[in-house]
């Protein structure tokens, strides 16, 4: 019989092998990139981004590659990497964070919130963006939802899991640019958001193709992606920095994004409740 302290336990002993391991690659991946080490907050170009992304992700997925095969004692595709009939649960995710981030950009754009300046169209800008997110995506969603949420529901009520994964996700930006505790908030309730799909079908497509979408979408419609700023495919100003727009912190910081965050997880939590329950089949 399983430990029930095993799970939250696996998910400690990780943090410093991770934080070692994981900085490391993305040290050899910013002298790959050309990054001015000397002067490391200067503006670094979309492409090495990219590169430090990628090597990011490479050094996540070894780290957790090697938990999962000498602690875990599984394979690493329990995760939840199983692909088989989730193309419908990808575009799903896609659709989610395509539609909250259209609406929010539409609704402040109508209510004077903003004012639309331009459309800056660059070929290579938007390929190198889904790029990047897609490995932003994939890092995260393996470590917090593949990983910690995965372990810590082996110790705990699987919606007291998701709780607790969510506020370390949501810690994990308490670094980015012009956070405040609001913005905090935002993002844990974005964790129970993209965490929600996992605790009931112990799968990271969905949760990798709504953050993908999330922060692609987020950041091509000229918010800052968690007070990050990234190529805009749109432009505009804000007339007024406020918690309807987000201010200097971007959708993320805002009201609107609360909204649609508590409408997005109500709908997920009634599909996918829905869609787990066994069908029960007559016998004649």
């Amino acid at each position: 019989m399983q430990n029930k302290h095993t799970g939250w336990q696996r998910m400690l002993l990780i943090i410093i092998p991770y934080f070692m391991i994981v900085g490391i690659f993305q040290y050899i991946g910013a002298i790959i990139a050309g990054f001015n080490i000397d002067e490391f907050n200067y503006d670094k170009t979309s492409f090495q981004k990219v590169i430090v992304s990628l090597f990011s992700c490479m050094g996540t997925l070894l780290v957790i590659a090697l938990f999962m095969q000498y602690l875990d004692k599984e394979k690493f595709i329990k995760l939840g990497f199983q692909i088989k009939n989730k193309l419908k649960d990808i575009k799903l995710g896609l659709l989610v964070g395509f539609a909250i981030m259209s609406f929010g950009f539409l609704i402040l754009m109508f209510s004077g919130q903003i004012t639309f300046i331009r459309v800056n169209f660059d070929l290579k800008e938007i390929l190198l963006s889904i790029l990047l997110f897609t490995f932003v995506a994939i890092t995260e969603e393996t470590l917090l939802r593949g990983y910690i949420l995965r372990n810590l529901m082996t110790s705990f009520n699987k919606y007291l899991a998701l709780l607790v994964s969510s506020v370390v996700f949501s810690l994990m930006h308490a670094f980015n640019p012009n956070i405040d505790l609001f913005a905090l908030v935002n993002i844990f309730l974005a964790g129970i958001l993209l965490g929600l799909s996992y605790i009931h079908t112990k799968n990271l497509w969905f949760p990798i193709s709504l953050h993908l979408s999330w922060n692609l979408f987020q950041s091509w419609y000229g918010f800052k992606v968690s007070g990050l700023t990234m190529y805009s495919l749109v432009e505009f100003t804000l007339n007024d920095k406020n918690r309807i727009n987000g201010g200097d912190f971007g959708f993320e910081g805002s009201v609107l994004a609360v909204v649609f965050q508590f409408i997005a997880i109500l709908g997920i939590e009634i599909y996918f409740r829905k869609r787990n329950v066994p069908t029960t089949v007559a016998i004649v």
